[in-house]
């Protein structure tokens, strides 16, 4: 996959600012608010200047137990033409439950939620991912999510998780690094130990956002500054592979100063001159359990 560069979420309210912001090589916009038929005019102007756009879908569910909606995969696929979009992203999770094949009517969350952690919801994932995989134009990377709780009974790290995804799918990872910040405070989890399990080749870009911690909580609201410990998380993955692009997944005016400040510091930090330059096509690797893994598809 070809380099992104430095990027930042999309949204009409800052349209113009993004449109006047310098270094910015690409924008993710969420795929459900833009129309293949009405493209925004800022969208437009943006793609006339060699800026990419990348559709950043929140409603498949991929990681729930009925297979992806055929309407909506081929809505995320009409708006990947629209755009000329290099990829389309998704999430590692479950929006809604209930319907037809349960004693419950639909219900939708209205949220990400998170997807347990064991090998029976993997298997239902990797299937999931697979179809929407067969019904798009361009390749799938899917982002680990921020989450409040965890499962009972769950049988592998998210690093393993993501491994055996990508493993058996060929799908590219979104790491977001403020997720991983969440989950470190919500639920314990060690960033580092999830970067040192992820398999790094199949990286296509990474999520930055700010959040803020109430109560012991931290919430991921992408709607305020970015901590330093994102920051860090983010130059620790840069220290072991350089990801194709990096994104400012910004909800408003916040963070619209993040591209310049991710390539400032990485640059401090002597990790974005080859960041600017190389693909993910990396060196095969051993697994976790001492397997060969070849690059994603």
């Amino acid at each position: 996959m070809d380099r992104l560069g430095t990027g930042i979420g999309w949204r009409p309210e800052i349209a113009e600012a993004v449109e006047r912001m310098p270094g910015v090589d690409w924008v993710e916009v969420v795929a459900e608010n833009v129309c293949p038929g009405h493209l925004p005019a800022s969208l437009r102007r943006l793609r006339e200047r060699g800026v990419a756009v990348v559709p950043h879908g929140v409603s498949l569910g991929l990681g729930g137990a009925e297979r992806p909606d055929e309407g909506r995969l081929t809505a995320l696929a009409e708006r990947a033409v629209a755009l000329g979009a290099p990829l389309v992203t998704e999430h590692i999770a479950f929006v809604r439950a209930g319907g037809p094949l349960t004693a419950s009517p639909r219900l939708e969350a209205g949220h990400l939620l998170p997807v347990p952690r064991t090998r029976d919801a993997l298997d239902v994932l990797c299937a999931n991912v697979r179809i929407a995989q067969e019904a798009l134009p361009v390749p799938l990377a899917v982002e680990n999510i921020a989450a409040l709780f965890s499962w009972p009974g769950e049988e592998l790290t998210e690093g393993q998780f993501l491994y055996e995804l990508a493993e058996r799918t060929g799908v590219r990872l979104l790491v977001d690094v403020a997720n991983l910040h969440t989950n470190h405070v919500n639920r314990g989890e060690d960033p580092a130990e999830a970067l040192a399990e992820l398999p790094l080749e199949a990286v296509a870009y990474v999520h930055v956002a700010g959040g803020f911690e109430r109560d012991g909580v931290w919430h991921d609201s992408h709607a305020h500054p970015v901590p330093d410990a994102v920051l860090g998380i983010l130059a620790d993955l840069a220290s072991r592979v350089a990801p194709p692009g990096a994104v400012g997944a910004s909800s408003g005016a916040g963070q619209l100063g993040l591209p310049g400040r991710l390539v400032s510091r990485l640059g401090r930090e002597g990790l974005f001159n080859d960041v600017t330059a190389r693909t993910c096509r990396s060196p095969r690797r051993r697994s976790p359990r001492g397997r060969a893994r070849s690059p994603p598809r």
